[in-house]
């Protein structure tokens, strides 16, 4: 989940260590895009990487800064850390923004939900997720047909079924499109 560090830095530019997941103790990070306040996850993995990058730091500090401790613009991070790295793993003109759907394409397998998965990338609406990401998700109704055959049976539902008297149905002529 590199987007989610990719994302907190070009989309915001100003994380705080005040606001880094092990500040909050939490799994996520803030990012401000388009001045609205967003939660990501975040790997405990990428979190250990996040722990050395703010070792050090006060509360104030950026989280990713340029050089000269002022604010990681777009620019700056593509042009001197993220397309060097892209390159030195073949994948030259990469843009931050691919990681984007890597996430949510790992976060759908990881068996996140619609909702989960619109909030990390701050969609209006889920249905905008689905739109996007609606393939990914796993065709679930065979799934869903064992889980309800398997709740019938443990209820009282398939008895009672199975015992009622036939007139209870009614006389129903199929063949004649009543289709009661």
């Amino acid at each position: 989940m590199p987007y989610c560090v990719a994302s907190a830095i070009s989309r915001s530019g100003s994380a705080r260590r005040s606001d880094s997941p092990i500040a909050a103790t939490a799994s996520k990070i803030r990012s401000n895009p388009d001045g609205e306040t967003r939660w990501l996850p975040v790997p405990k993995l990428l979190l250990e990487g996040l722990e050395t990058q703010i070792a050090g730091k006060s509360p104030d500090d950026l989280v990713f800064s340029s050089p000269h401790g002022s604010y990681l613009r777009v620019g700056n991070f593509r042009r001197g850390y993220f397309d060097k790295a892209a390159r030195a793993i073949g994948q030259p003109g990469l843009y931050p923004h691919e990681l984007r759907h890597t996430a949510a394409s790992l976060a759908i397998a990881a068996g996140a939900t619609v909702k989960s998965v619109q909030r990390m990338l701050g969609h209006a609406s889920a249905t905008l997720t689905l739109d996007h990401y609606g393939h990914l998700f796993a065709d679930e109704l065979d799934d869903v047909a064992a889980r309800l055959d398997d709740a019938m049976r443990d209820s009282d539902v398939v008895p009672m079924w199975s015992q009622a008297d036939p007139a209870f149905f009614g006389d129903v002529d199929r063949e004649a499109g009543d289709g009661r």
